[in-house]
């Protein structure tokens, strides 16, 4: 009974040690259910972040990406903006030296114009010129065709006559060659101002010489004139007389 006694004690002992086991792997147990549910809401908060950090990455690569465009278009712009700043200088460079040019001209055009109105003045002087050398032709031509006789003034007889006086009687002496009758006439062309046409309206006044011209009164200035229309002041500008009588006093000593 003793040995039996002893044995429920022990029993009883161990039972009560083994209740303390599983009380103790129930705690456990429950400390570790405790725990895994801690650990899966870690988990499951670890997740929803990496999710969330998946998220701001996406975002963040879509910024970049944005940014990158944004960046190769500004980039673009520059280079089309420098470009097109090149070309704006270059267009202000070429209205800089077109408006320099524009000036040069503007100061060239005035004198351009007014040697315009010399030579118009002076070609339409020239066209009347003509116009009446050809009047005058047509009036010789008839003249001769119905056998008038051409009658000339003369300023300046002895000249002509070579002091002579005239007369009907015959000379022994030839007659002049033509190299005679041109010594007869100066070539009023040396006169400055003086040109072919204006030469050959002289001749068909009856001026010849320069002795003639040297020797023009007021009266002769107006006709001569009146003749070449508005030579009146070129005449006394140009010193016609003047120089006519320097021509005539060199032909005296030559």
């Amino acid at each position: 009974m003793e040995a039996q006694r002893t044995e429920h004690d022990r029993l009883v002992e161990q039972n009560k040690g083994l209740m303390e086991q599983v009380n103790q792997f129930r705690a456990s147990s429950v400390d570790a259910k405790n725990r895994a549910k801690e650990l899966s809401a870690s988990a499951q908060e670890a997740y929803e972040r990496r999710d969330e950090l998946q998220r701001e990455i996406k975002d963040i690569r879509s910024n970049l990406e944005a940014a990158v465009t944004q960046r190769d278009k500004l980039e673009t712009d520059m280079a089309a903006r420098s470009d097109e700043f090149q070309e704006s200088k270059q267009k202000d460079e070429r209205i800089a030296q077109l408006k320099r040019d524009l000036e040069n001209w503007q100061n060239r055009l005035p004198p351009l114009i007014e040697r315009y109105k010399v030579r118009d003045e002076e070609a339409r002087q020239l066209e009347a010129e003509l116009g009446e050398a050809r009047d005058r032709i047509d009036q010789l031509e008839s003249a001769r065709d119905v056998g008038q006789t051409r009658i000339e003034p003369v300023r300046d007889p002895d000249a002509l006559t070579d002091g002579r006086d005239a007369s009907n009687d015959t000379i022994d002496e030839p007659l002049a060659n033509a190299h005679d009758i041109r010594s007869l006439r100066d070539n009023l062309k040396k006169i400055k101002g003086v040109g072919p046409a204006i030469e050959k309206t002289l001749n068909e006044m009856g001026i010849f010489r320069f002795q003639q011209i040297a020797d023009m009164s007021e009266y002769d200035i107006d006709r001569v004139a009146k003749r070449l229309k508005g030579f009146h002041s070129r005449i006394y500008r140009e010193d016609w007389i003047g120089q006519a009588r320097a021509l005539n006093d060199r032909n005296a000593r030559g």
